[in-house]
């Protein structure tokens, strides 16, 4: 991905962005490139140091959600998953189409 395609995908700023990746670059977590197709343009891609963290990260996730929904019923869960869906497109209409964080 572009510097300018991760600052949509987040919902900031090109400028934050780019300060995002240069601090995941000096932590190894990305790397950055000139574009085969266009030097002007960088493309910046996961490490596998990068890669092991989302994948904790996204594990570390879903095990809060999992715990904090443990006692909800059957119907609880499908009325909490039908209200967050809802407030997802909501929030993505109102945003531009930005994913919330």
């Amino acid at each position: 991905m572009s510097v300018s395609e991760i600052a949509d995908v987040i919902g900031v700023d090109q400028p934050r962005a780019s300060r995002l990746v240069n601090d995941s670059a000096e932590r190894g977590l990305v790397t950055r490139r000139a574009d085969d197709k266009d030097a002007r343009r960088s493309v910046v891609e996961l490490t596998d140091a990068g890669r092991a963290m989302l994948t904790s990260a996204n594990a570390s996730r879903r095990t809060a959600v999992t715990d904090a929904v443990a006692d909800f019923t059957p119907e609880e869960t499908a009325q909490f998953a039908a209200l967050l869906n809802r407030f997802v497109a909501g929030w993505t209409k109102h945003d531009g189409g930005h994913r919330p964080l």
